[in-house]
């Protein structure tokens, strides 16, 4: 039985968008889905079904993503958007090679190091003007459509564009969402609701009359996002980053209703995409590649995997074994203290990239996991470390979204994309959310002994990220896995977990996707409460048990993940698929094997 938006998008698009193996009604557990053509995997039916079609026609794995972008920036609203940012590790098939582009929100010219002193804590700072990075996702859409899209640039907006005209069902969970920010409001009057306050963005997701979120199933129409699209699709990502969209986003930030901000139209027109080198770590004979700085996630997975590889010794036999589970958290401690201590924006502060991974340095961290939590870990000395620094231990919440893409041509597309917190900065315009990604950035630009945070806020520079977008390589330089997922600084072990579990244990994606997280990020150890239907259920208790007597102070929480996966068998390379190198579309003897998470929305589409 089809959720009834899968319905929906298949008749409005006219395709076949294959879910899992799994519905409410029956209670199993969600299993694979497998296509020997392409794949997409995201978020939401009504994304994952325009990005199937975008393939179905001869689209590219770029050209899908534009469409899957569009519309999650349209039904998924408080999770990513044309307001935000995104990472993406690409593979292009006809050039055998991985790049990474960095779509990350930068601060404006005006910002200073003191930004968030006084701003009176992170809530108050968030619903605020200060929170917000110029946006990146309009030019990573145009930039990477300009190399690797096939379809016309128009065509690629006309799902959204539908949607938005037509309208689309409110989503559970955008409701919810509603709910508790509205909750949170000390009073719903106008000058005294902090989120929503932006009354555009209060009378769209929220009925005036009685401050109540408009309920799930309400058919949703937003004719200025539409609209949007259309200036996006006619001139380009100059629409948004000159003219009319430019000034309204510089004067909504300007006049924010709590804390103005100093974004300026120049901001704006100034923003361009940078594409970066991948971060890659070998693990058990496969590559495995991801974002670096201002990304820590390429680099924290990396150091997750290398240290659990140095001590085969602790390694369980399945993956909620108390002894996969403690050594995978020991691993994390480490990773997140050099995360914490290094990791910035590379441009503007030197990060040991190659040092945190170096085998050597691993090797000798590695040492330091015994058989009972070692507690709270410091940063280690890897080599090409600059300092004295101060580490940024925040923890920040998450609007975020992960995309899985491969195509007929062998293209691979990993991508996760952000508005940061959930709804960003609370701030509509003209269809679509702002962000409040400046929040990533260290509150305070010392310690107290006055040493330089990494990640603290200077001038046109991008807040560090946890965002793990990842592409594995086998040992003949094949696309393998195509992993990633939302949940702030979780990201990272959701990510790490999901690859341990495809090659050290052998699941396939979707098994991997059902396996309950856990994690440590150098505080307290974190493992799942299952989920009946949705993750194997397993004694949480007995677990945590285990442990505690191992030295451990456990919770056991709700975890909301997200992660898109795809795993790829027998893959060859068909042929080119861009617009600069069009080959011969051959048939590939590959089996494609996809995994959505349904802790949220997620589907998998496909042929």
């Amino acid at each position: 039985m089809m959720k009834p938006s899968t319905l929906i998008c298949s008749v409005a698009f006219g395709i076949f968008a294959s879910s899992t193996g799994w519905t409410v009604e029956n209670g199993d557990l969600p299993t694979a889905v497998t296509t020997k053509r392409e794949m997409v995997v995201t978020a939401n039916p009504l994304a994952t079904a325009a990005g199937a079609h975008i393939l179905k026609i001869g689209g590219t794995a770029t050209d899908a993503m534009i469409a899957v972008q569009t519309v999650l920036g349209l039904v998924e609203p408080q999770s990513s958007g044309l307001g935000g940012g995104a990472f993406i590790v690409y593979y292009d098939a006809a050039a055998n090679r991985t790049i990474t582009v960095d779509a990350r929100e930068k601060a404006p010219a005006a910002a200073t190091e003191d930004r968030f002193v006084g701003a009176g804590g992170f809530t108050n700072a968030w619903q605020s003007g200060l929170s917000v990075g110029v946006p990146g996702v309009p030019r990573m859409l145009e930039y990477m459509h300009d190399r690797y899209g096939h379809l016309p640039w128009q065509r690629l907006f006309v799902p959204a564009k539908v949607l938005a005209e037509k309208g689309y069902p409110l989503t559970e969970r955008t409701s919810d969402q509603v709910a508790g920010l509205l909750a949170a409001n000390p009073s719903c009057a106008e000058g005294e609701r902090l989120f929503f306050r932006d009354p555009t963005a209060f009378e769209y997701f929220a009925d005036p009359a009685d401050c109540t979120a408009r309920p799930a199933g309400t058919l949703m129409r937003n004719l200025a996002y539409a609209k949007t699209l259309k200036a996006l699709a006619r001139w380009g990502a100059d629409a948004f980053y000159q003219g009319p969209i430019a000034g309204e986003i510089a004067q909504a930030v300007q006049g924010d209703l709590n804390i103005p901000g100093d974004m300026t139209t120049e901001d704006l027109h100034n923003y361009q995409v940078v594409v970066r080198e991948p971060v890659c770590k070998t693990y058990q004979g496969y590559q495995v590649c991801g974002m670096g700085p201002p990304s820590s996630g390429g680099l924290a997975v990396g150091q997750i995997l290398g240290l659990m590889e140095h001590r085969p010794d602790l390694m369980g036999d399945d993956p909620l074994a108390v002894e996969t589970v403690h050594l995978f958290t020991q691993a994390g401690r480490l990773a997140f203290a050099d995360r914490n201590q290094y990791v910035g924006d590379s441009d503007f502060v030197p990060v040991p990239v190659a040092g945190m991974l170096d085998d050597s340095y691993l090797a000798e961290r590695a040492a330091l996991i015994t058989e009972v939590d070692m507690g709270t870990a410091e940063p280690g000395d890897p080599p090409g470390a600059v300092g004295p620094g101060a580490p940024d231990n925040t923890v920040k919440l998450s609007g975020t979204t992960h995309v899985a893409i491969v195509d007929r041509y062998g293209n691979a597309l990993s991508m996760t994309t952000t508005i940061e917190s959930s709804f960003g900065n609370g701030v509509m315009v003209r269809g679509f959310l702002l962000n409040n990604e400046l929040t990533d950035f260290a509150f305070s630009p010392t310690d107290n002994q006055g040493n330089l945070v990494a990640n603290r806020v200077e001038p046109n520079k991008r807040p560090r990220s946890s965002m793990s977008p990842t592409i594995v390589f086998d040992a003949d330089g094949r696309v393998a896995l195509v992993t990633g997922s939302p949940g702030g600084s979780r990201i990272i072990g959701y990510t790490a977990q999901s690859i341990v579990n495809v090659i050290d244990f052998g699941l396939d994606p979707q098994e991997a996707i059902n396996v309950p997280h856990y994690m440590n990020r150098n505080g307290r150890t974190d493992i799942e409460e299952p989920i009946p239907g949705v993750t194997l259920e397993y004694d949480a208790q007995a677990l945590a048990d285990a442990l505690i007597s191992k030295g451990h102070s456990v919770g056991i929480i709700e975890q909301n993940s997200g992660l898109s996966m795809i795993q790829v068998k027998e893959h060859e390379h068909p042929g080119p698929g861009n617009r600069k190198h069009r080959g011969k579309d051959k048939r590939s003897q590959r089996l494609l094997i996809g995994g959505a998470d349904y802790r949220r929305d997620g589907t998998v589409g496909g042929r």
